[in-house]
This record gives C-alpha cells, structure tokens and sequence, in this order.
C-alpha cells in the first residue's frame, strides 16, 4: 500500500476541501468525496492536478458508486507500459491502494457489484475483486472497447473495428439471458460513436462521435430517451465542453453531480491525455 502524495500535498489537499480535519495520529483526513479538490462548474477542469492530471497519459478516470474509490488509467514512465492506479479513501485519507495492469476500459455497474471491462468483467467479492470473467454468448464475440450497464441489466457497447466506423449496441438480459445485440439505432450511430455511459434508469446516454456538425476532432454528445422508447437527436454538448480536440470516454458520478471525460492535450500521438470533470447539470438543462 502506497500514500499517493507526500504528507505536504495531502495537507493542500484538505485545504483545498475546505473541511479537514485530523485523525489521531495527525493525519489530515478529507471530507470531500472527490480527492478533496474544489468542484468545477460549467467550465470543464483538469482533474486533481499533479494527483491525476500530469503531463502525462490518463484516462478513463471513474468513481465506485460509493465515491470511495477512484479508477484512472495512466502511463508508467519507466515501463512505458500503461497500468491503472486505485486511490481509496480510508478514513478520510485517499490513498494509492493498488497498481493494476490495465485489462480494458473500466466503468461500474450502477450497484458498484461488477466492475465492467469491455467484454470481460469483475464481480466484487467480500475479498476483493473476482478473477476475470467473460461475458456471455451473444456478446461475448463482439470486440468490445467499453460497455456501460443499465440497473435493469441491460448492456450497452460499442465495437472497435480497425477503420474506427464504430457503433453502439444494446442488448437486454430477459429471463437471465442477454438477448442477441442490436444497433441502437440512427440518431446515434451517424458517424463514428464510441465509448456509450447510459443512465441508470436508460433516460439518457452519453457517447463520442466525430461528426460534421462537431467542433474538430471526437466530440461528446447526448441522446435522450423519448416517450416512445426511441432516442432523440444527438445533441452536442458544446463549446463549453468539447474543443478542436479529441474529447472522449464519458462518465457521470453516481450522485449525477459531476461528468468525467478525456481530453487530448498532445500531438496525434495521445502522448498527453488529460481527465478532465465538469458541472452535469447541462444534462437536465438540455433535456428541457
């Protein structure tokens, strides 16, 4: 077990929170959720800078359903190899509590019970995290970057294919069977989407895509569900949010306050990939 930052940045972290306090052995404890650091706004921020956000390659930063937990992937430097970082708060104090080689792109399910790993996944156990599992037929075949679950069960995918045209799919799980995938449908599936994060209740669904009405490169959009069970129009998230930049891989905290997402700040190379978090309140303004 490894304390993520010397006691000097621990110590600026809880003032950063604004409400520390000690515990008895005088470590600052943090009442914040989020790593102590001061919530964004409208404006999208880098995400715990010098903590997370270096210089560096991160991405794919997401919180347990609980907020006590927090997953990000990152470049080691002298291995060149990436891995994924877990910082926990215990007792108040985020720490490093494991180094993880990385198996894919991680998101929870909304009961924090299966941590999701595009195609395979992990249940959570009284021990720890089980060992490596495969999804079931139909979907286990399809070749999967991330997947997001439903409360209902219900799975939702893109599929990576070598000239990126990717799509998203769905399939429910009736009688305790995943149903064969199908495509989500056209007003999400216009040129090429990537990366879904659907609701807990599927009233939403965020992804990205590179389009022709898009500021650049991939940008993040989101659909609403309509009363007939179609989605509506994709709808931009906006300059606020997305850039000339690749914006990508999308996450809502589980109290809907705040959006995660990855930002490329480097060359075409993604040698610098930052996470950055931003205020979710356009979700409710956009759906309105």
């Amino acid at each position: 077990m490894k304390v993520i930052s010397l006691s000097a940045v621990l110590i600026s972290i809880a003032v950063l929170a604004g409400c520390s306090k000690s515990d008895e052995h005088g470590s600052p404890s943090i009442d914040n959720p989020y790593l102590g650091q001061t919530p964004p706004g409208s404006t999208p921020m880098p995400f715990a800078p010098g903590i997370v956000t270096t210089e560096n390659y991160e991405y794919g930063g997401v919180f347990s359903p609980d907020l006590k937990e927090f997953y990000f992937v990152r470049e080691n430097t002298e291995s060149n190899k990436q891995e994924v970082a877990v910082l926990q708060n215990q007792d108040g104090v985020w720490i490093e509590s494991a180094v993880l080689p990385r198996k894919g792109t991680h998101l929870f399910s909304p009961d924090g019970a299966v941590m999701h790993l595009g195609r395979r996944y992990m249940e959570r156990t009284d021990a720890g995290w089980s060992e490596l599992q495969k999804l079931p037929e139909p979907v286990a075949t399809i070749p999967i970057m991330r997947l997001s679950s439903s409360e209902a069960g219900t799975l939702y995918f893109d599929e990576f294919k070598r000239d990126f045209t990717g799509s998203i799919r769905f399939s429910r799980k009736v009688d305790g069977q995943y149903e064969e995938p199908k495509l989500i449908g056209p007003t999400i599936n216009t040129g090429k989407s990537f990366h879904p994060f659907i609701a807990p209740d599927e009233s939403y669904i965020i992804f990205d895509s590179k389009r022709d009405d898009g500021y650049g490169d991939s940008d993040l959009y989101i659909s609403y569900r309509q009363a007939d069970g179609s989605w509506g129009e994709a709808i931009n998230l906006g300059e606020e949010i997305n850039t000339e930049a690749w914006e990508a891989a999308a996450n809502v905290t589980s109290d809907g306050k705040y959006m995660f997402f990855n930002r490329n700040m480097g060359s075409k190379d993604y040698e610098n990939v930052d996470i950055f978090w931003v205020s979710a309140s356009f979700i409710d303004a956009l759906r309105k």
